[in-house]
């Protein structure tokens, strides 16, 4: 099925879904988060004190992770670019294209706020970051392909849910783990959304739906990926555990992968059964690869405690 008769046929699925969202969706203030009162004034044009490393009692890795998300949110320009490029900005396709956006702009205003006057981080580094990363932009893998889209936000959001919520837990400081657990929940209900949109893509193009699916899984990659120093700040989020390839294995893949009941499905052709045949095996080695990094973590922490 082209693209233009899937938008068509799966409008209806989209207003349904996005009605459902409306009324499941909690109206939040990012300025109720924030303690303001701790607030002080910065070095610079008002003479203020400057940033100090012991500013905040947040562990360095929780504060990496801050961070990335913030830089990942702060993309939001670009994702609006790419999503109402694909989805269009008519019917229900568009509103929920501005809905969604909506509600992803109150992710970097809360963060950056509470970072900012709580002293969490050093300004001046933290918006030389958010110029860098900004201007590296953001570009769809698969730009012509709606389906494989569809597929990435639905594990995406659900990643980035799991991402926010254990990075609260990570900073020690129960405002920051209240914001980042509503930040959480609007991942969550977007994951929902997008989840039930592929499930009905499922009905409507098995065989396109499953090497959609097949492909994202096996080239999934964060929004946050063009991060400078990613790569590293990954590995020091994933060793304290606040996302780690387990949990993109088994909390992420798995769970939306069994809603759409990828196994079970009976109405594929021999195109459709080869492509999940191909996300099996990968599936497969995904479960070597995370047993691996949790022997070599494991052998690490044993390490470290041997040096005490």
């Amino acid at each position: 099925m082209d693209q233009t008769a899937l938008l068509v046929e799966l409008e209806p699925v989209v207003a349904a879904n996005l009605d459902r969202h409306l009324s499941l969706a909690k109206e939040w203030f990012p300025h109720e988060y924030v303690p303001w009162s701790e607030g002080r004034t910065f070095d610079g044009l008002l003479g203020g004190e400057p940033w100090r490393e012991d500013d905040s009692a947040i562990p360095d890795v929780a504060r990496t992770a801050l961070i990335v998300n913030l830089l990942t949110e702060d993309n939001l320009p670009s994702y609006h670019h790419e999503i109402a490029t694909l989805f269009g900005r008519d019917g229900a396709w568009g509103t929920w294209v501005h809905r969604w956006t909506a509600e992803e702009g109150r992710h970097g205003i809360a963060l950056r706020d509470y970072l900012t006057v709580t002293r969490a981080v050093d300004p001046v580094a933290l918006e030389r970051a958010r110029m860098t990363h900004m201007q590296s932009g953001y570009a769809n893998a698969h730009p012509d392909e709606m389906l494989h889209s569809i597929a990435y936000v639905a594990f995406q959001e659900l990643a980035t849910r799991i991402s926010h919520r254990n990075t609260g837990k990570a900073t020690g400081d129960p405002m920051a783990e209240q914001l980042l657990a509503r930040v959480a929940a609007d991942e969550n209900l977007h994951m929902v959304f997008y989840r039930n949109l592929l499930a009905a893509a499922f009905d409507l193009d098995a065989d396109h739906a499953m090497q959609a699916v097949a492909d994202v899984v096996a080239g999934f990659e964060m929004p946050g990926a063009n991060i400078e120093g990613f790569q590293r700040k990954a590995l020091s989020i994933a060793l304290a555990g606040i996302y780690d390839l387990r949990q993109h294995r088994d909390e992420v893949l798995q769970p939306v992968l069994r809603q759409w009941n990828v196994l079970g499905r009976t109405d594929l052709t021999a195109e459709g059964e080869k492509a999940r045949d191909q996300l099996a095996a990968h599936m497969d080695n995904l479960e070597i690869q995370a047993a691996r990094f949790e022997e070599k973590r494991e052998a690490r922490r044993q390490r470290q405690i041997q040096r005490l």
